[in-house]
């Protein structure tokens, strides 16, 4: 997965980055780095994306 890529989060993780980075910008924080403060911040809460994928083999 290419860096950046958000493709593996589920629509309630954008959803939560999106509210994050709206608030950091109201206090100020440019807008590139509060969207990597937010995505930090749902990373650090869930782990990451939720979606399956990748090559893992099951069984």
């Amino acid at each position: 997965m290419p860096q950046g890529d958000k493709s593996k989060y589920t629509d309630k993780q954008k959803r939560q980055a999106e509210h994050i980075e709206e608030s950091y910008e109201k206090k100020g924080v440019p807008e590139e780095e509060a969207e990597a403060r937010a995505w930090a911040t749902v990373n650090k809460q869930d782990g990451g994306g939720k979606q399956p994928g990748g090559s893992g083999r099951k069984g």
